[in-house]
């Protein structure tokens, strides 16, 4: 019975809430998945798709209320749907993939929930689109530096942390170039306007220091 006692008293104390304290720093490597889309231009078809985010923040608490995040996090966005080809539907799937620098303050409402908004940079790395068989690299045709509001909440459970958040796209994606798939056919950008949309819903371990 002691030895069950003293297991259940571990777990608890495993899953309090951690104190912020001024001057506290952190580093937080953190992992999750995404629900990405487009929104603009010839987007009413589009879906939602599911992705990968992982990598890490550093933190900073000015005071036990108030602190300051930044990051570098990989993240997988895109969007998915269907086209007609002579009747025969078709799926198609857009993917981007981006190095996002989030920098963010945080407000702690209470101790362990904090609200927190900023500004994010993200740089492509990858964009593919597929329509059956067939694969475009759609790189050169993306702009190289896309930015976003990150919106979100995050909840403290020991040195464990949720974090949910929404990527609000600031900046069209294209930079209105036509792409060659081969066979004197192109895909154009030009004039088309479209930006990210991104939901993310991580978790991540707080190592302070």
């Amino acid at each position: 019975m002691k030895k069950l006692m003293m297991i259940a008293t571990m777990l608890v104390a495993a899953m309090t809430v951690n104190a912020q304290e001024a001057g506290q720093m952190f580093l937080k490597p953190m992992v999750g998945g995404t629900l990405t889309s487009v929104l603009g231009d010839n987007t009413d078809d589009v879906k939602m798709k599911l992705g990968l985010v992982a990598g890490a923040e550093f933190g900073y608490m000015f005071s036990d209320k108030f602190g300051v995040t930044g990051g570098l996090l990989y993240t997988q966005e895109g969007c998915k749907g269907e086209t007609s080809v002579l009747g025969t539907k078709i799926d198609q799937k857009f993917n981007t993939e981006y190095i996002n620098v989030p920098i963010l303050a945080n407000y702690y409402i209470i101790p362990g929930l904090a609200v927190k908004a900023g500004i994010q940079p993200g740089f492509i790395t990858k964009s593919k689109w597929k329509m059956d068989k067939v694969e475009v690299d759609m790189k050169d045709s993306m702009k190289k530096v896309d930015f976003s509001i990150p919106v979100g909440l995050s909840y403290e459970i020991g040195n464990f942390v949720i974090d949910a958040r929404y990527n609000i796209g600031l900046t069209n994606i294209y930079n209105d170039k036509k792409t060659s798939i081969g066979d004197g056919t192109t895909i154009t950008t030009e004039g088309v306007k479209q930006r990210n949309s991104v939901f993310m819903l991580t978790l991540g371990y707080k190592i302070q220091f």
